[in-house]
């Protein structure tokens, strides 16, 4: 007897190990359900939160999102019970939620002032060598096969762009973009990358670079910050750059990159990970005024205040006398 096999795939019940027999192939079936706004309101209810009006959560649930908010009651959440923590409030995560957006747009806005100086800065500091295609040059950079692949890089976000002052060099000088034009549309993480490569010494352009954000040693002399510490402020304050243009939790994150903190500037005993704190301490070195900084941290210090009942400063990383350490 000839016999075919089925024109549709068979499903079978699922084994002991939760995987769907699917056309002879096992699939992973995801153990947890797709709740429905209703039943999100009810599952806060049977894990103890307070809830005041039953209406208000759903509208927020429908704006915000069930996942989203989650991040914001971990340190309120005892996975173990599997119920909040007693006294825990919906508004007060709610709360959480709206500071987090309110800090993302002030840090944002910071860092943004920063990126723009940054690019001036390095602009001025590559012309020393005079010449306006200075980036295809492989002579100033330290290490050539990196050179290379940021010349991919560089490449391809230059390609990409829609400025009109990129079609202009494409159509009238031959497709050369001149290093004032490039340095505008390369991304921060390029542009670290680049910064971290480029040659040091007396007159080079690092040299000239880094002595925008000369910091004061325990002696008391202004010193300019190593290659190795300026990339990694460069670097820490893109990842949180990025973090804020993508919307992603800033309150009670862990922050995996590492920028290296002046002495003076170090909590004892250092922390685990590094969060908010680290991350904020790059930014003021890297600073595209001091009065603008203080704008900054003036701004942040109300933030906190304003949200005292609901934050706390350790989630972030802050030290209690962390006033002193973020002003200038």
């Amino acid at each position: 007897m000839i016999t075919t096999e089925p024109t549709t795939p068979l499903i079978f019940m699922r084994n002991p190990v939760g995987l769907f027999i699917y056309g002879g192939c096992f699939m992973y079936q995801y153990p947890k359900q797709i709740l429905t706004i209703t039943q999100q309101v009810q599952s806060y209810i049977d894990a103890g939160m307070t809830i005041t009006c039953r209406e208000e959560v759903e509208k927020t649930l429908k704006s915000v999102g069930f996942y989203r908010l989650r991040g914001y009651s971990f340190q309120l959440y005892d996975n173990a019970a599997k119920q909040y923590v007693p006294g825990t409030r919906f508004e007060d995560i709610l709360k959480l939620y709206q500071f987090d957006q309110e800090l993302s747009v002030l840090i944002f806005s910071m860092i943004s002032k920063i990126e723009v100086a940054l690019r001036v800065r390095l602009v001025e500091a590559l012309l020393v060598h005079g010449d306006a295609l200075i980036l295809q040059d492989s002579s100033i950079f330290k290490e050539k096969k990196l050179y290379w692949k940021n010349v991919s890089a560089m490449a391809s976000e230059i390609a990409r762009s829609n400025d009109v002052f990129i079609k202009h060099n494409f159509d009238n000088h031959d497709g050369e973009v001149p290093v004032w034009a490039a340095v505008e549309v390369l991304s921060f993480g390029t542009l670290s990358k680049i910064i971290k490569n480029l040659k040091t010494g007396i007159g080079s352009s690092y040299s000239i670079l880094a002595a925008n954000y000369r910091y004061r040693s325990k002696k008391g002399n202004l010193v300019n910050p190593s290659q190795k510490m300026f990339a990694s402020w460069v670097q820490g304050v893109s990842v949180l750059r990025n973090m804020c243009a993508h919307n992603s939790r800033i309150y009670n994150r862990t922050i995996h990159t590492a920028p290296e903190i002046l002495d003076v500037d170090k909590i004892t005993p250092p922390p685990t990970h590094n969060g908010l704190y680290q991350i904020l301490l790059a930014m003021k070195y890297l600073r595209s005024s001091d009065q603008e900084w203080t704008i900054f941290a003036d701004e942040f210090d109300k933030l906190i205040q304003k949200n005292s009942s609901v934050i706390c400063p350790t989630a972030m990383n802050l030290p209690t006398d962390w006033k002193v350490h973020l002003s200038v």
